[in-house]
Order: structure tokens, then C-alpha cells, then sequence
């Protein structure tokens, strides 16, 4: 079954190269995994064994799969800052200099757009919708309807680990962006 599912959608590989080469040398999972597994699961678990060590293994794989992929989406980003501005990243690639680099690609005022946005859709998708007993009444979802995951703690997510993880992805990519 899974293989003829490859015959109807085959694999595309004439997207174009957009990176330079040493991008698959930069790679911050080392971290991702110690955030996951030291920070962000005690925020969402508690102490038990429920026994489903199969489907939470490949829940947790899957999660991992995820956020990996959103931080080293941060190549890309770093490529697309260099090309438009070259004249600006390329003396402090040159220097090594980490902390201009991080400087250049800081923007706070995104990041806080950012985070009040993910703050926003898990509040709008993660609700526990309840539908009422009563089919005559309309289903009403209020806005402070308890959600399933607290989107402060999801906001927090991005504050603390995924944008920081992605810029230092950033970082390391366009310290070898010359090379």
C-alpha cells in the first residue's frame, strides 16, 4: 500500500538548491532534544505510566520531527537575509562575530508579533468545544473557554526555545555562509 502511494505522488526533485552546501552541516537537534524532554514536557505531563509507551513514543517522535523542522526552517530565513543584504552579513561572517550577526537578525518587534499570534491560535484552535445539551440554542465558544494546552505556555514555547533555537541556527549557517 505505502509503496504505491509513491507512484501517485513521487518524490519532486526539481526544486531548485536554494542553500548553500554546508546547510546540512548545521544542526541544533542535540538541543531540541534536551529542550523537549527537560523543559517542555513536564510542562504538559505529570508523573505516572499510563501504559501507551508505543503511541507516546511516536507522539513524542512526531513532536520532535515537528519542532525541528520549524527551527531549521532558520537556514532559509538566514539565506534570504544574506542575499538581500550581503554588504551587511558578510564583514561579520568574515570576522566570526557572533553577536553582530545575532544582531542583524533580531527583529523584537517580530518576535513579539510573533508570539501573541501563537498565543492567539492556540487559544482559537486548542478550545475544548463543549456542544450544549439543548439542540435549540447555538454552540457558543467564549474566549476564555478552557483551552487544551495553556497558549501562554505555547507563547512561551516560542520565546524560550523555538525562536532563540532558530536564530542560533541562523547563526550557524551564515557563519559558514562563505565558506
Amino acid at each position: 500500500m505505502f509503496h504505491s502511494s509513491l507512484k501517485i505522488f513521487p518524490r519532486i526533485s526539481f526544486l531548485p538548491k536554494v542553500l548553500h552546501p554546508v546547510a546540512s552541516l548545521v544542526s541544533v537537534n542535540d538541543a531540541i532534544w534536551k529542550m523537549y524532554f527537560n523543559e517542555l514536557l513536564p510542562l504538559f505531563t505529570v508523573d505516572g505510566d499510563d501504559g501507551n509507551y508505543a503511541e507516546m513514543a511516536a507522539l513524542d517522535f512526531a513532536c520532535l520531527q515537528v519542532i525541528s523542522r520549524r527551527i531549521h526552517i532558520g537556514k532559509y530565513v538566514a539565506e534570504v537575509k544574506f542575499i538581500d543584504a550581503p554588504q551587511d552579513y558578510s564583514p561579520a561572517i568574515q570576522a566570526k562575530d557572533k553577536d553582530t550577526l545575532m544582531n542583524l537578525l533580531t527583529f523584537k518587534a517580530v518576535e513579539e508579533k510573533v508570539k501573541r499570534r501563537v498565543e492567539k491560535k492556540a487559544r482559537t484552535f486548542g478550545q475544548n468545544v463543549m456542544l450544549e445539551d439543548n439542540a435549540d440554542k447555538q454552540e457558543n465558544v467564549a474566549e476564555d473557554s478552557e483551552c487544551k494546552v495553556d497558549p501562554k505556555v505555547l507563547s512561551k514555547l516560542y520565546d524560550q526555545w523555538v525562536m532563540p533555537l532558530t536564530k542560533d541556527v541562523e547563526v550557524e549557517y551564515l557563519l559558514r555562509r562563505l565558506d
